[in-house]
């Protein structure tokens, strides 16, 4: 049966001492799966940083490792899993080991050990779960303690999240302690030492490294692309992502590439280019750049229901929507934050955008766009019949909406992701994600922001 060790924690972040860790319990199982911990009431200091931010620093130090998977799924739920969830959940496919310190089963010879007072149903899981215990620097432990079905990792590495955050707060040097992307990022948005974090930052790469992605299909893009090929590096080793084409370019870059966390730097060889640089911002001889801005844009979260009743789930950076999928209008009941808002919209469809997408199909539905930090996002009708003179609502960033078919039968609905479609469904339920961000960089010079006020000003 495979081997499933969790390693859950905080990781507030994620340090080498927790990489190495990760990497030793590669050796012993079949798979490592790391879960970044939700809220925890107590431990007030798990929220000190948006969940976006550390889904993204636990992607960076554990994405490249062999044999580790890092699990997201309590921050977009918004929960702390406990132990016993996680047992019941991995179970009956895997054979689970809960990955504990030595200084969590102190005690367990009496049945006073932490897991066994402190963890919610502690007790059972101690007599039928197994445990994988890693030794740790200045924890003498008693092997009497060990519970019955255990193992001892011999390994020790010195290290602590509450170290880093000190010295980040105080200005002090953590370069030994951190992944220099880890690092980078930190610092490029001010994490651990700004009450609020930046979603956006000054910065350059001149002297980075990166991946070259272009649209083989257009011709433009692989001239573009050719004389950017000899600075083509392995994902591994790269600083950012370049993206040559247009908009539908970039939008497949993020939805392949994401979870790598590596900025998306574009270089528009298509028509409107809202999510990348113009030609005339780079020349090959210039190429990184040096002045730029990065943009931390946020994604959706979104929930499908088909008609056999399962749920299927995605991540988009533009959009989604339902759109009819026969000659007859969709007839859909929009509800916002569990409160039925519009008890029957009759249209082609409905739309969600994240402010990033609001200049593509929201726009051309009549909604304004919105410039790329604006903390909002929008709820769009296509061709609304009813009500009357019904358009657009601008949502709150912890908003949740859902949009579901009052006749799937008779007026089927299809569902879309940034322009992908996931087929017939009977209801979307979207908000902005807790855990999925994508990284964009501009030209300091023509900035995003730049673009959206062209936009607004009829430039």
């Amino acid at each position: 049966m495979h081997r499933l060790a969790i390693f859950g924690g905080s990781f507030n972040p994620p340090g080498h001492h927790h990489a190495q860790i990760a990497r030793e319990l590669a050796r012993h199982f079949d798979e490592v799966r790391v879960i970044p911990c939700g809220p925890r009431p107590d431990k007030p200091v798990t929220d000190s940083v948006p969940p976006v931010y550390r889904a993204t620093l636990a992607d960076i130090v554990f994405g490249g490792i062999a044999g580790v998977t890092v699990d997201l799924s309590d921050f977009e739920r918004e929960v702390f899993s406990r132990n016993f969830e996680l047992q019941e959940r991995f179970e009956k496919e895997n054979e689970l080991w809960h990955v504990v310190g030595a200084d969590l089963i102190e005690g367990g010879a009496r049945g006073e050990s932490p897991i066994q007072r402190t963890w919610a149903h502690g007790a059972e899981l101690w007599k039928k779960a197994r445990f994988a215990v890693l030794k740790r620097p200045g924890y003498a432990f008693d092997e009497k303690d060990l519970p019955p079905q255990s193992r001892i990792i011999e390994f020790e590495v010195e290290g602590a999240s509450t170290t880093i955050r000190d010295r980040l707060s105080r200005g002090e040097s953590v370069a030994g302690l951190l992944h220099p992307r880890a690092l980078a990022y930190i610092e490029r948005y001010g994490l651990y030492r700004a009450p609020i974090p930046g979603t956006w930052a000054r910065g350059s790469l001149e002297g980075a490294k990166y991946v070259l992605q272009a649209d083989g299909k257009n011709p433009k893009a692989r001239e573009l692309a050719e004389p950017l090929a000899k600075g083509h590096t392995e994902a591994r080793e790269a600083d950012f992502i370049t993206v040559v084409g247009g908009d539908g370019a970039m939008l497949r870059g993020i939805r392949e590439h994401w979870r790598t966390r590596l900025p998306f730097f574009g270089i528009n060889a298509g028509h409107l280019g809202f999510l990348l640089n113009g030609q005339d911002q780079v020349a090959a001889h210039a190429f990184p750049p040096r002045d730029v801005i990065f943009r931390q844009l946020p994604m959706l979260f979104l929930e499908f229901e088909d008609r056999e009743g399962k749920t299927h789930t995605a991540h988009g950076f533009n959009d989604a929507w339902l759109e009819r999928s026969t000659s007859q209008s969709a007839w859909l009941e929009v509800i916002v934050n569990d409160v039925p808002r519009i008890p029957k919209l009759v249209s082609d469809g409905a739309l969600v955008a994240t402010a990033a997408g609001s200049t593509a199909y929201a726009r051309s539905m009549g909604a304004s766009p919105l410039l790329a930090d604006t903390p909002a996002w929008l709820l769009v009708g296509s061709n609304v019949l009813e009500p009357a003179h019904w358009r657009s609502a601008l949502l709150s960033p912890d908003t949740t909406v859902e949009i579901r078919s009052l006749d799937p039968q008779h007026r089927p609905v299809e569902a879309f992701v940034d322009g992908q479609s996931i087929g017939d469904v009977v209801s979307m339920r979207a908000r902005l994600s807790r855990a999925a961000a994508a990284e964009l960089v501009f030209c300091a010079s023509h900035d995003m922001a730049e673009k959206i006020a062209a936009i607004q000003f009829g430039a």
